[in-house]
């Protein structure tokens, strides 16, 4: 949304100054939700919140100045240092829940609790940043339907109903605290349709978070709102536990009374170096600008931009990989399910690569030669992104053993290579590669062409490298043309449900029309349950908590799946097979009867668990008189 800058006043007094970008302070909406942010501000303050200053939200460009207070975030520190632990975490908890019943408190819902919005200052943590906050009335000026919000810690209810409040901010601490505690995030990373599908349905991974802050960590990441406690609820428990590192650490007698002097008794994270400010020269301001000078830019704002580059890893100067904090993802089982083979997906897209800029001829050992590390803003935000998420894929592989290698750009031919080792057997090779070139795909779609569409790449080129032979091109793509990254996936070797297309199912339609089908079918699927009753071997009727249906439009596919566990197998086999039949009836019938032509061809039922999910069937629609009895 805009870039801050650190500033001088003419007394010396040091703030941030946020200033928005001249092209979203063309927009009324976004002018409105500035002037929001402002508003929200202004009536939140607290000892671990960063104090609004001075604003502008009517000025030809929209600025607002909070107090500056140095220090990493919370992210930056993890991938400097590592998890915290002992008092300093302990200190986070209770700083940082402290902060959110103040928010609450003034009636506003931050809804973008995360790593990069918390501030570890010499005095302790500070959460900053209301960039998407609102009030707890649920009003608002985003637009109904438009998720905000940061993958990995956004709420169940959220992906569910796009609806927030109170709770959902408590949600986001838990996974705050357990990322800050562990260093991966509790739910995985990944597509953000799959990190929905965790959110929705798994369990969090909590290995590593101390005994007693996992007990509160656990209620605050209940899947319900009504279950978790209250900001103030577990500020009160933060504050005691705290209370009880303290005592550990200095005499009984000496023992803070108050919070604040508990997390300042116990914070002990290394600061980092805070360079000197030069007040800028006199000259004339007006009163309503009383902030001087900018005289050192300090980073991009991610508030409303929903942090798509969020958990990439940092880079030296000479382009090399520092480790990451990130964890990794928890994969969900599938049966009957199998990556399509990456040798197919290379013949299949051969005849539709694109040639590189200039008309040069396909990338090779000499082309990668010829490319360099990468140079300026946007190259080095592309390659850190890149490199965390093969990262990623690595610790998803296992036991395929993925070596991430470099990531070079050919700025004359349009291409960004990356290059990698790996240890597998022939079928492993195929499946590893296949999910290196569609993450790869995925990536760049993302940073390139949403983040930085100036740069001039729109090819990705996978080289695998072997001890005593030169590089091989396995892969080269054209990822602005691909819209969907179907290529890598969708080989023409017939298709098969996954873990993308269920967790693209299970977020809310905003089409009208997917939306009357999908409960037309779930209707007539629930009755059709509920008639078996007796052949299912239960008294329950279901309903539509239990049974559901949605949409995976980039596989044109439908998913009906159902929660309901007390099935055995053979149960379950008579159900999904009764089910494939309407779910393939309720599509042909649509696209009979569609005058503008209906997308989905495609029908998956599926059964989900507590440790995962189950494929049962599948199938492609060719005629009414096809569709299973």
């Amino acid at each position: 949304m805009g870039t801050v800058h650190a500033g001088v006043g003419s007394d010396g007094t040091r703030v941030a100054v946020k200033v928005v970008h001249p092209e979203q302070a063309q927009e009324p909406e976004f002018r409105a939700r500035f002037r929001r942010e402002v508003e929200l501000s202004s009536r939140v303050t607290g000892p671990y919140l960063v104090p609004l200053l001075i604003a502008d939200p009517d000025a030809e460009t929209p600025w607002l100045a909070t107090a500056y207070v140095p220090g990493p975030t919370l992210y930056q520190h993890l991938l400097a240092h590592g998890p915290l632990a002992g008092g300093s975490l302990y200190a986070l908890a209770a700083a940082t829940a402290h902060a959110l019943t103040a928010i609450h408190a003034a009636g506003v819902v931050h809804r973008d609790v995360k790593p990069q919005n918390v501030i570890l200052t010499p005095g302790g943590p500070r959460v900053l940043d209301f960039g998407i906050a609102h009030a707890a009335d649920g009003t608002s000026v985003t637009r109904t339907g438009v998720m905000t919000g940061t993958p990995g810690w956004i709420s169940p209810e959220h992906y569910r109903t796009g609806t927030t409040g109170p709770e959902s901010d408590v949600f986001a601490w838990g996974a705050l605290l357990a990322y800050a505690a562990t260093g991966w995030l509790p739910f995985g990373t990944g597509a953000p349709d799959v990190v929905a599908f965790r959110v929705m349905s798994g369990e969090p991974d909590l290995d590593g978070v101390p005994g007693p802050l996992r007990q509160i960590v656990e209620k605050a990441l209940a899947k319900e709102p009504d279950a978790r406690p209250s900001a103030a609820e577990t500020a009160r428990a933060c504050t005691e536990l705290l209370a009880s590192q303290v005592t550990q650490v200095v005499q009984a007698s000496a023992v803070p009374e108050t919070a604040v002097d508990m997390v300042t008794a116990l914070w002990d994270v290394p600061t980092e170096a805070d360079p000197a400010w030069h007040v800028p020269p006199e000259r004339h301001r007006s009163k309503r600008r009383l902030v001087g000078a900018v005289v050192l830019v300090a980073a991009l704002v991610g508030g409303l931009a929903g942090g798509a580059a969020a958990l990439m890893p940092g880079d030296t100067d000479n382009g090399e990989r520092t480790s990451s904090a990130t964890p990794p993802a928890s994969p969900l089982s599938s049966a009957e399910s199998a990556r399509p083979s990456a040798d197919t997906a290379r013949d299949d897209t051969a005849g539709g690569e694109q040639q590189a800029a200039g008309g040069n001829s396909a990338a090779d050992a000499e082309s990668w030669g010829q490319a360099r590390a990468a140079r300026g803003e946007g190259e080095h935000d592309v390659a850190r992104a890149v490199l965390h998420d093969q990262g990623v894929i690595a610790r998803d592989l296992s036991p395929i053993e993925l070596a991430p290698g470099a990531v070079r750009f050919h700025e004359t031919r349009g291409e960004v290579y990356f290059s990698y080792r790996l240890t597998s057997d022939e079928q492993g090779m195929a499946y590893a590669e296949t999910e290196i070139a569609r993450s790869m795909c995925l990536t760049l779609r993302d940073v390139v062409l949403r983040l930085h569409p100036d740069l001039p790449y729109r090819t990705y080129v996978l080289m695998k490298e072997e001890k005593g032979r030169d590089a091989q091109v396995t892969w080269y793509e054209d990822f602005v043309g691909d819209a969907q990254c179907q290529s890598a996936v969708d080989v023409g070797a017939g298709w098969e449900p996954d873990e993308y297309g269920l967790g693209e199912a299970m977020i809310p339609s905003t089409d009208s029309e997917e939306i009357r089908v999908a409960d037309r079918a779930a209707t007539k699927i629930i009755e059709r349950t509920n008639a078996m009753r007796g052949t299912l071997g239960t008294d329950q009727v279901l309903g539509h908590d239990e049974i559901k249906v949605g949409f995976d439009p980039a596989n044109s596919a439908m998913y009906v799946w159902s929660d309901y566990l007390m099935w055995n197998q053979g149960q379950i086999e008579t159900w999904a097979d009764k089910v494939a039949g309407e779910a393939c009836r309720v599509l042909e019938n649509q696209r009979q009867t569609s005058d503008e032509g209906w997308p989905y061809t495609r029908y998956a039922v599926a059964e989900i668990g507590g440790s995962g999910y189950l494929m049962i069937r599948w199938g492609t629609i060719t005629s009414q008189a096809a569709c299973p009895a």
